[in-house]
C-alpha cells in the first residue's frame, strides 16, 4: 500500500502549470514544510520539505485558495521518477501525488502573519474563544450527553 498523510505549511505559493494540448490539465507543485515529531540533535526548527504535486480539480484548487504559509493536511501517494538535466546528469525525484488536500487551520488563524499562530494583544476576545473553544456555563454540564 502506497498512502501518505502529512500535515505542514507552504514554503511559498504553489507553482501551475497547464498541459499542452486539447484538454489542458491544470498542474500544481508546491513544497510543505513538515515538522519532525521527535529532533535527534535537539534542533527545535528541525523540519522535511516534501515536494507535492497536484493534477486537475486539485491543482485549480491550489491556484485559487493556497498560498505561502498556509497549514495545509495532504494525503495521497509517493512517486518516483528520473530525469536527465540539461548537462547530461541522471535526476531522481520523489514527491507526493496530491489525492486529498484540506484546510489544517481557520482562516483567521492563518490570516496577516503568513500563517502562524500570532494574535494581537488589542483583542477583547477570552484567550479561549479566540482558540476556537468558549467556556460552558456552571450547572448545564448535566445536560450535555457526553458526560
Amino acid at each position: 500500500m502506497n498512502r501518505v498523510i502529512l500535515m505542514g505549511r507552504l514554503t511559498r505559493d504553489p507553482e501551475i502549470r497547464y498541459s499542452q494540448g486539447e484538454s489542458a490539465t491544470a498542474v500544481a507543485r508546491y513544497t510543505l514544510a513538515v515538522d519532525r515529531r521527535f529532533n535527534r540533535n535537539g534542533d527545535e526548527n528541525n523540519a522535511d520539505f516534501i515536494g507535492c504535486v497536484a493534477f486537475g480539480r486539485q491543482a485549480e484548487f491550489a491556484e485559487k485558495y493556497l498560498h505561502k504559509g498556509i497549514k495545509m493536511l495532504v494525503s495521497g501517494r509517493i512517486q518516483t521518477g528520473s530525469y536527465t538535466n540539461k548537462d547530461g546528469v541522471r535526476v531522481y525525484t520523489t514527491d507526493v501525488v496530491v489525492e486529498d488536500q484540506e484546510f489544517a487551520e481557520s482562516k483567521n488563524a492563518s490570516s496577516g502573519n503568513e500563517g502562524g499562530y500570532r494574535i494581537s494583544g488589542n483583542r477583547s476576545e477570552p484567550a479561549s474563544v479566540a482558540e476556537g473553544f468558549m467556556n460552558i456555563p456552571d450547572g448545564i454540564d448535566e445536560e450535555l450527553p457526553f458526560n
